[in-house]
């Protein structure tokens, strides 16, 4: 088969689902894609406000060079369709006794910084801890977050010559354990364990390897000019003006097999689709429960999609910011609580954190300088999966979000209402099967990440993009999981000599125009 004769299917309108489309159309194949929404993204998507659309998804833009990579396949320049702002400080922490720390990205800066804040023996433990993360994520980008699937013996080889990253493989070190090694100020502990929860885990039960996630930050931080759900718009007109056919409003009922591989995809309304491959980019769990028909449930084993990650309470609105702490808002805020263990032991037993983290995003402030008027904001609160809604959580969340803001010295006006406030169980009626989790299988223990499931399925025809699927969580993750899937659709379909040659044939090696000839990252 040729890949221009080729129909493929594509379940899910969100990073991933948007990249493998744009991969496959640029590579010839006749591409639909199906979205349930009214509205491209997925988790990547926006609500109503005074101010206008605000945010109730992913805030934080890094690894840039995949959706460069993604526009060049069109021969197109991202620059020209969007305005990417590099934020200078990556985060503002905050905690309750008053303290406050910036950090850049880079290692000296920061250094100094922590000398201040907390003690030059820390910025001496910050140095070492940054080199270690950097060692990580060197040994671990191609063998795990670049390849289709993690590749275990490429991974030893990275680090067999590098003894400084062992403590950090151990396993059941985790990632808190690890920290609490390295530093003893408890808020720099606070700190880096947050990056735990970047990929749904409990920093005490997630492994140490994601100390790496502190690097892939540091390497740039970019905010997307009206929101990040403009990133699926334009990835969405992109795959337009490359043919592929995108149906708002279309909801998957069931994905539809003959002679024991996949045939098409039917739609609530009926219509059923028919196509040579199919690619699943919604939450993996959506299939292991029957939610897309009989005879799925064994396409993946059970451990591809459980345990389950976190999920999050999310405030979406539009207000006025008041109080001492108004003015000093940047982009991507974080307050912390004085005592984690009364966030993550709640968590993890399934009810509302008592003390917890707040991520505080200033929407309208990527650009440096506050507006006057309201402004768009988004507050992210780590909640457990699989709860349903209970009748008091509104209340104890706006209490548990708010008042311990007031107290930090920061307050809104007006304060959000319900509309303002997504849940868990809402989470789960906008993406079926995930639980509310936001992303997809839990990365804790030591080998989570060799149990993410990879593009391909036991089912032939049938493949996996998304967050749910591997690298994992994050927005260019779930992109580089469509290009993964995408790259598998072709190999079994055609043979190499039939697929149409693009800027990235073997995976994302396209010079970005704001990289140049920097190693991709």
């Amino acid at each position: 088969m040729q890949m221009d004769s080729a129909e493929v299917v594509v379940i899910g309108a969100g990073m991933g689902g948007l990249a493998a489309a744009i991969q496959l159309a640029a590579g010839g194949a006749r591409v639909t894609v199906v979205e349930a929404q009214a509205y491209p993204g997925g988790k990547m998507r926006a609500l109503a406000s005074a101010a206008g659309p605000v945010d109730a998804g992913p805030t934080v833009l890094t690894l840039r060079a995949v959706f460069d990579d993604l526009f060049a396949l069109a021969g197109e320049r991202l620059d020209d369709h969007l305005t990417l702002l590099p934020q200078p400080i990556l985060a503002r922490h905050w905690w309750p006794d008053g303290s406050r720390l910036d950090l850049t990205g880079t290692r000296e800066t920061d250094a100094h910084a922590i000398a201040d804040f907390a003690s030059p023996a820390e910025a001496r433990a910050f140095r070492r801890f940054d080199a270690l993360a950097q060692g990580l994520y060197d040994a671990f980008d191609a063998p795990v977050m670049r390849a289709p699937q993690p590749q275990f013996l490429p991974i030893l080889r990275a680090v067999a010559g590098r003894p400084a990253l062992w403590p950090a493989l151990l396993p059941g070190r985790t990632l808190a354990g690890l920290l609490r090694h390295q530093f003893r100020d408890p808020r720099l502990v606070q700190l880096f364990a947050r990056y735990a929860t970047y990929v749904g885990g409990r920093p005490d039960h997630s492994p140490a390897v994601l100390a790496l996630i502190w690097r892939a930050e540091a390497a740039g931080v970019w905010a997307v000019q009206g929101g990040m759900h403009r990133l699926a718009e334009a990835l969405a007109a992109l795959a337009g003006r490359l043919g592929v056919r995108l149906r708002y409003g279309a909801r998957a009922r069931r994905i539809v097999r003959q002679g024991g591989r996949v045939s098409g995809v039917q739609l609530d309304s009926g219509e059923t689709l028919p196509c040579a491959a199919c690619i699943h980019a919604g939450d993996p769990a959506a299939l292991t429960g029957g939610l897309m028909g009989e005879g799925l449930e064994s396409a993946l084993p059970a451990t591809a999609t459980t345990p389950r990650s976190l999920s999050a309470w999310v405030w979406s609105f539009a207000a006025t910011p008041q109080g001492p702490l108004a003015a000093d808002l940047i982009h991507h805020n974080v307050f912390f609580p004085q005592d984690t263990a009364q966030e993550f032991g709640p968590i993890g037993a399934g009810n509302m954190p008592e003390t917890p983290t707040l991520y505080l995003c200033a929407e309208d402030r990527a650009g440096g300088v506050p507006p006057t008027g309201p402004e768009r904001f988004e507050i992210i609160v780590n909640a457990p999966a699989g709860r349903a809604d209970q009748p008091e959580d509104f209340a104890r969340c706006m209490t548990r979000t708010f008042q311990t803001l007031r107290r930090m010295g920061l307050s809104f006006s007006p304060e959000p209402d319900r509309a303002g406030l997504t849940t868990p169980a809402m989470l789960e009626r906008l993406f079926p099967g995930s639980g509310g989790a936001i992303y997809g299988r839990s990365p804790e223990g030591s080998f989570a990440a060799f149990a993410r499931p990879p593009a391909r399925t036991r089912m032939p025809g049938l493949y996996l993009a998304g967050g749910g699927a591997h690298p994992g969580a994050g927005v260019p993750m779930a992109a580089l999981s469509g290009q993964h899937a995408a790259q598998a659709v072709v190999a079994d379909l055609t043979s190499r000599s039939g697929w149409t040659r693009t800027a990235m044939p073997g995976g994302t090696s396209t010079r970005s125009p704001t990289t140049g000839s920097a190693r991709f990252r």
